[in-house]
């Protein structure tokens, strides 16, 4: 599974740009259609593996991505259950929190996996985690975050950037 960006137009300002909003909920996808510019192109998956099938068969420009996931069901959630429950000791319910806390960090890695090279922007602050931070960018690059604060203006020209090949952390 290859995911070129799309073929960039000769006027890259007025280009469309297609987002897929990976995220549990309804909030970014509803936030991001009433906010940003008309170009963007908003497409939302609810789940890692969604998103993976959203990839199959659409292109897209970049990738906006929640980290936390705690309204899908558990079976839903990439990283499997029994296997990070071992970390725990066994405790299922304590693997299950893990797991949502990080769902952004392990549908980043499906992604990686699955050979889609597509920017991906976090919508997570990771000011006070750098170690964290450097090495989810050392391993997934091309990467970048906005804090779950940040206005339309910022969005609207971080996912642009990237989508434009201009933008590099």
């Amino acid at each position: 599974m290859t995911h070129p960006h799309r073929q960039q137009g000769q006027d890259s300002v007025e280009r469309s740009v297609r987002v897929l909003v990976i995220e549990d909920g309804e909030e970014y996808i509803r936030n991001l259609r009433r906010f940003l510019p008309a170009r963007f192109e908003l497409v939302r998956a609810g789940s890692g593996g969604e998103a993976l099938a959203l990839l199959e068969d659409q292109l897209f420009d970049v990738v906006f991505l929640d980290m936390r996931f705690d309204r899908v069901p558990p079976e839903a959630l990439l990283g499997g259950l029994e296997q990070v429950a071992n970390r725990f000791n066994g405790d299922l319910d304590r693997a299950q929190r893990f797991l949502e806390d990080n769902q952004g960090a392990y549908v980043l890695a499906a992604l990686r996996d699955g050979a889609c090279s597509l920017p991906v922007v976090f919508s997570h602050d990771f000011t006070n985690e750098p170690r964290r931070w450097a090495n989810l960018e050392a391993r997934y690059a091309p990467l970048d975050y906005l804090a779950d604060n940040a206005g339309p203006e910022e969005v609207s020209e971080r996912l642009g950037a990237w989508a434009e090949g201009r933008c590099v952390r």
